[in-house]
């Protein structure tokens, strides 16, 4: 699907962007975007758009809805992955083992092998917001061998992190074919 290459060509690169209902996925889509909040409904199948990034990367990102009778389609649209993005809300400690167990079964993936990860922790903005260390180990991001992985705050809602989101994104295609389970934490919120 993607084509990335670092040779003063424009890079074309495909982002797959999974996790829970109600984690705020389509909203930092087009927060990415440069929209506006916009008022959201769940996703029932996908919503695609063209994203650029730092280091003229153009992006097409997936957001796939994460209801859980749409969970089961999640693996129709990994094929050609150049990244995934997982999103989950830092604020429903709740549902923490059932967006763990999704990662868990979604890297299980065939077409994810190698791929590289970056996870978003949306609503780092809420007073009740897990911090991101306590995130890290309760996802057990170190068991993802062959994983690259980058996790990093952002709140959908005002914007913060999600520069560095772009950023993350960008290092993390330019490391796609040399990394092996090279474990990178970005707590920069």
């Amino acid at each position: 699907m993607g084509s990335v290459n670092s040779r003063g060509h424009k890079a074309e690169a495909q982002v797959v962007m999974i996790g829970l209902d109600l984690a705020g996925k389509t909203t930092l889509l087009y927060k990415l975007k440069g929209h506006q909040l916009v008022e959201t409904l769940p996703t029932v199948g996908f919503n695609v758009e063209p994203l650029e990034a730092p280091g003229h990367v153009s992006l097409t990102l997936w957001d796939v809805g994460g209801q859980s009778q749409l969970r089961a389609s999640w693996k129709d649209y990994l094929e050609g992955t150049d990244v995934l993005m997982y999103v989950l809300d830092s604020t429903d400690e709740a549902r923490l083992p059932e967006a763990v167990a999704e990662l868990t079964e979604a890297l299980d993936d065939p077409h994810l092998a190698s791929v590289p990860l970056l996870v978003l922790a949306n609503k780092q903005e809420a007073p009740h917001a897990l911090p991101l260390p306590e995130i890290r180990d309760r996802l057990g991001l170190h068991r993802f061998q062959g994983h690259c992985w980058e996790l990093q705050g952002c709140s959908a809602l005002t914007g913060e992190g999600l520069p560095e989101a772009l950023e993350s994104l960008r290092r993390l295609l330019k490391s796609r074919n040399h990394c092996n389970s090279r474990f990178i934490v970005c707590l920069s919120h």
